[in-house]
């Protein structure tokens, strides 16, 4: 169509005329498209001459008087916006009245202050052609527009405009509404060519825009501070066109020229509408923005779109670089607002906000000759006042934008941290709004809940670090909030002078108990930051001397971290109690002894003869965790310098890997991995057996002295634990050591002596395994699967009937008689050359010795420990009969007690017991269990099968419910280790029976159904013939007449409550049968 297109404006005419004739005399939708159509076959050139004549139908259409349809106003408003498209306005008088004419189609006929109740289609096309109408003004013509003259008029416009953005629901109007302002004031950013601003135009712009400030700066709040829904879009446009107007306004560059250039008596009543922008005006105006400002800050800071924050900082970026001296009460809120942005998540609102604060810092000097660190530092301090404000009042994104701020202001001043710190005003508020923001929500009961039912202790010595468990405070719940409270402690050490922070909130530490595990949080990021790690640096703000680097050398890091840890694992803030009993027996003495000032051992440990609160208890198991997660972090911030403080510090930390608590056991865990990772160790292994001399030194000390370090035996539990046989031989004095301490002090020290002798069973266990109970099962399973010959059993058996009967003794072949060895010349040299027990086998007999005493302690707990130790001592004399025997036959009537004559908790136990001995000894014991045994727990198990078979789902949490499944889950291995004969396994199959019943819980009957699997190994017959007494489902022909019919009793009996898990059992019992016959 472009190629056809008239160039010749005379031609161009005559193509014209008549569409325009046509529309002036008829104003339809129809001859308005016509005439736009055929504008299109017309050069921008001859359109460019013929453009009044052109606009003139058209605008003859909207001066028509009555009211007319919104399809026609619409179709003339996209022809005229055609025209300006390809077309300059040239002609002062044509921009002026087109301006007003499209200002009047905004507006409403009845109220011309307000819109028109419209279309959003006609109010879009309107506001397109306003748009641009401006971007067609040529030459200086659009600068008349802003003469004081034309105030009433393009006051009404800006406030038709303003409404629109306001009020409109729909977004693409708002958004139009808002660019035409930004062409009305001429700022518009859009990609066409745009008029270039002079000096003195400018001050005319701002001189003009002065008037409707206010206005302006009421209604794009309103917008700004709008319902999200509303798009991000309309929001970004809306700041723009605020912050564009303020920079027109209050230019410093404007405001320094004088602003008396319009004679007021000139211009009549429209003279009151010009604003001269005096000094006072100009402070009055600073403090009205500066409210609009807080109010655009507070609603965009955490705007969830990150287009919204970018526009916050170039908003922030503007009016600092253009109106730093105008708008003197801005600088504050402006710098926090891009101060926040610093460490933003949307890396072009940070990469935007880091230039524009280079910018800003080289700018050197603000209003009122001030240094911009002075500024800087007096945000901060004024921000420190009213942190602890606004963490409880303010919601979660709201708190990270103010301490995303903090940490701004930290970044921005850099080295100039130290500076600000040395003043002890501002040291104060920073330091005390960290103690009340950080403050820790200790209040939930899971905390002391969790105790180490499976500790530390039972994890494998090469396990990678656990999760740390999350802290909660009283004032947030997110945990990005907290990393930054972390950042801020680190940017601290990074800047700070460490010893002035180290001892700043080693004095909060002391002050009181409120305030010991903030300052402990702050002082492990402080120590960490100071080491430089985790902490990012801007190498772009750096101070004269051209250094970004924490100024901590390593000694004075090494002598901050010593001083600290010292603290740390002192007496009274180490100690202390963690569980309800802890202070019955274990800190009594230590509550004694700690030597420090009376008030401050009531913050922390209390009188024995109170109890301490679980809120007490919850504070003091987060203290000492913090102060493990510290020692950890020191080691990474020292390195391999940490080697040196291992002898202070590697044995309080073992003493909490031991600690009843979960969380401080976990939490000494993982400072055990920091140490290793700080000190090059492979594992806690390594780290345990090369520093494992001067710990056994230790606890051989602290053993001597249980009333001073009653925690030595914890520390050797868990040496035990992360280490290997290699340690044996250095722990050996140690274990007997223990032994002689456990003699000596038995009422007391029991439970925890008990601790480290299970440790130590469980450890050489684990280094010393054994194998004979592997090779039994695997030769007893050769034998199972031996066919058998029927013949050849007959046989057998008629020949030991008449061995029996004393037939055929003569004819025995000689060569079966068994002569008995000769005996060796070592059997004959006496006791006095018997060998040396290894020396794990000696620890274990001297452990059992220990053992067969302890098993009739009156303390429950003590007594199931002890069961526990004697299984695993069996477990590793297994191998060494001469010496388990002898330990076996002392242990007996002890054990025979604990099985037939204790607590419901403790025979299940026992009987576990009972059963490892089976398989290590099961010949020797096989007359005592017959005998002493068996008839009670089968007579037990017959009085409570009809307890049981009665019960309820209930039943099933009952310790009698427990001890049944216990014993039948046992009975059928322990049956097979012993090789009871028939009276025996008569009385076991008579208890276990009644289990059979349908009417028993699951498990019970599951647990029953192994019994009879593992009889029938030893005596499938018995097995066989006592299931079809119950029930027969098969009846059995005698294979030849002369044969007497078999009637088994359970024949008879119709289908009743055994009837399938006997058909199970005896389907199982079947089967291997069928294979053998085939």
């Amino acid at each position: 169509m472009a190629q056809h297109q008239i160039e010749d404006p005379k031609i161009a005419f005559a193509y014209l005329r008549p569409s325009c004739v046509l529309l002036t005399k008829e104003p339809t939708a129809a001859n308005v498209e016509a005439l736009s159509g055929h504008l299109r076959s017309v050069s921008d050139g001859a359109l460019q001459q013929l453009q009044d004549y052109i606009l003139f139908p058209l605008r003859f259409v909207l001066k028509t008087p009555g009211s007319k349809r919104e399809g026609l106003v619409q179709a003339v408003m996209e022809a005229v916006t055609y025209v300006l498209e390809n077309t300059c306005v040239q002609s002062w008088d044509s921009l002026r009245d087109l301006f007003s004419e499209l200002c009047l189609c905004l507006c409403s006929p009845k109220d011309p202050g307000k819109p028109a109740t419209t279309s959003e289609e006609l109010k879009l096309a309107v506001l397109r052609c306003l748009d641009t109408l401006m971007h067609s003004a040529y030459g200086d013509i659009v600068f008349k527009l802003y003469e004081p003259s034309m105030l009433p008029g393009l006051g009404a416009a800006v406030s038709l405009l303003l409404a629109l953005a306001e009020h409109e629901k729909a977004r693409g109007v708002q958004t139009a509404s808002l660019k035409c302002l930004l062409s009305l004031f001429q700022q518009c950013d859009c990609e066409e060519e745009h008029i270039k601003l002079g000096r003195d135009e400018r001050f005319m712009l701002g001189r003009t825009l002065a008037t409707f400030l206010p206005g302006i700066s009421r209604a794009l709040s309103l917008v700004i501070s709008g319902d999200l829904r509303q798009g991000h879009a309309v929001t970004v446009k809306a700041m723009r066109v605020w912050y564009k107007a303020v920079g027109l306004v209050m230019a410093d560059e404007q405001l320094q020229k004088a602003d008396n250039g319009v004679a007021a008596g000139d211009l009549g009543r429209v003279g009151e509408l010009v604003v001269k922008r005096t000094p006072s005006w100009c402070k009055t105006t600073s403090q009205r923005l500066g409210l609009v400002l807080q109010k655009i800050i507070s609603c965009t800071s955490a705007h969830p779109h990150w287009r919204v924050r970018l526009e916050l900082v170039s908003l922030s970026h503007f009016l600092l670089s253009q109106c730093r001296q105008s708008v003197g009460e801005c600088v504050g809120p402006l710098l926090e607002a891009l101060v926040g942005a610093v460490n933003d998540e949307e890396p072009e609102v940070k990469h935007r906000c880091n230039a524009a604060l280079d910018e800003v810092a080289h700018m050197g000097q603000t209003n009122d000759r001030q240094d911009f660190t002075d500024i800087i530092s007096e945000n901060l301090h004024s921000l420190a006042s009213s942190l602890p404000r606004l963490m409880r009042t303010s919601d979660d994104q709201r708190k990270l934008f103010v301490l995303n701020v903090f940490l701004g202001y930290l970044k921005i001043l850099g080295p100039k941290v130290d500076a600000v710190l040395t003043s002890a005003v501002h040291l104060e508020r920073i330091s005390k709004a960290l103690m009340q923001v950080m403050e820790l929500d200790v209040t939930d009961v899971k905390i002391i809940e969790e105790r180490t039912l499976t500790s530390s202790t039972d994890l494998r010595p090469d396990l990678h670090q656990i999760p740390s468990q999350r802290k909660y405070f009283l004032y947030f719940t997110d945990d990005k909030i907290f990393s930054a409270l972390r950042t801020i402690c680190r940017m601290l050490g990074y800047y700070g002078n460490l010893y002035l922070l180290v001892d700043r909130f080693m004095e909060l530490y002391k002050e009181s108990s409120v305030y010991r595990k903030q300052a402990a949080l702050v002082l492990n990021e402080v120590i960490v930051g100071a080491a430089g790690i985790g902490v990012e640096t801007d190498t772009s703000r750096i101070d004269s001397s051209g250094t970004n680097q924490s100024r901590t050398n390593q000694e004075d890091l090494k002598s901050s971290v010593m001083s600290v840890i010292e603290e740390y694992i002192s007496l009274s803030n180490w100690h202390l109690p963690t569980a309800s009993e802890a202070l019955e027996g274990k800190l009594e003495s230590t509550t004694s002894l700690v030597s420090s000032s009376p008030e401050r051992n009531c913050l922390q440990l209390l009188p024995a003869s109170k109890s301490p609160t679980l809120h007490q208890l919850n504070s003091n198991i987060w203290q000492i965790c913090i102060q493990l997660e510290g020692i950890g972090g020191f080691a990474l911030a020292l390195g391999t310098d940490f080697r040196l403080l291992l002898m202070t510090t590697l044995y309080p930390v073992l003493e909490k890997n031991g600690d009843e608590s979960l969380l401080v056991s976990q939490a000494a865990f993982n400072a055990m991995c920091d140490l290793c990772k700080a000190c090059d160790y492979s594992s806690p292994k390594e780290l345990v057996i090369k520093n494992s001399d001067y710990l056994l030194n230790d606890v051989s000390l602290n053993l001597a002295r249980p009333s001073i370090h009653p925690h030595a035996a914890q520390v050797l539990a868990v040496m035990f634990t992360h280490s290997d046989a290699s340690l044996l031989p250095l722990v050996a004095d140690v274990v007997q050591d223990v032994l002689t301490a456990l003699d000596l002090s038995y009422d007391q020290r029991a439970p925890q002596f008990c601790s480290v002798l299970h440790s130590l069973m469980k450890a050489l266990v684990r280094w010393f395994p054994a194998t004979i109970g592997r090779q039994k099962t695997s030769s007893k399973e050769t034998q199972n699967k031996e066919c058998v010959n029927l013949r050849q059993f007959l046989l057998d058996y008629k020949k030991q009937k008449e061995l029996a009967e004393g037939i055929g003794v003569e004819e025995e072949d000689p060569n079966d008689l068994e002569v008995p060895p000769p005996t060796s010349d070592e059997d004959t040299d006496g006791p006095a050359e018997k060998k040396e027990l290894p020396l794990h086998i000696q620890i274990v007999k001297d452990v059992m010795e220990r053992c067969i005493h302890m098993l009739s302690d009156s303390n429950l707990r003590i007594r199931l420990k002890v069961l526990d130790i004697l299984e695993l001592c069996v477990c590793v004399l297994c191998e060494r009969e001469d010496e388990l025997l002898p330990m076996v036959h002392r242990c007996w009537p002890a054990l025979l007690h604990r099985l037939t004559n204790d607590d419901p908790l403790a025979v299940p136990r026992a009987f576990k017991v009972l059963c490892v001995l089976g398989e290590s000894c099961g010949d020797f014991l096989r007359k005592r269990v017959s005998k002493e045994v068996l008839p009670r727990l089968t007579s037990s198990l017959m009085k409570q099968a009809e307890v049981s078979a009665r019960s309820g789902p209930v039943y099933t949490h009952t310790l009698a419910y427990k001890l049944q499944l216990a014993v039948l889950q046992g009975l059928g291995p322990l049956c097979v280790k012993l090789d009871l004969m028939e009276a025996d396994l008569d009385r076991v199959i008579d208890a276990c029976l009644p289990y059979l019943s349908c009417r028993q819980p699951i498990r019970l009957q599951e647990a029953c159904l192994s019994v009879f699997r593992s009889l029938m190994e030893l005596d499938p017959d018995l097995c066989w013939f006592s299931l079809n007494e119950l029930c027969c489902p098969v009846p059995y022909e005698p294979p030849h007449p002369r044969l007497l019919p078999v009637t088994l009793t359970g024949s008879d009996k119709p289908r009743n409550q055994f009837t399938d898990n006997i058909l199970t059992l005896l389907q199982e019992s079947d089967g291997p049968q069928e294979e053998d016959a085939t």
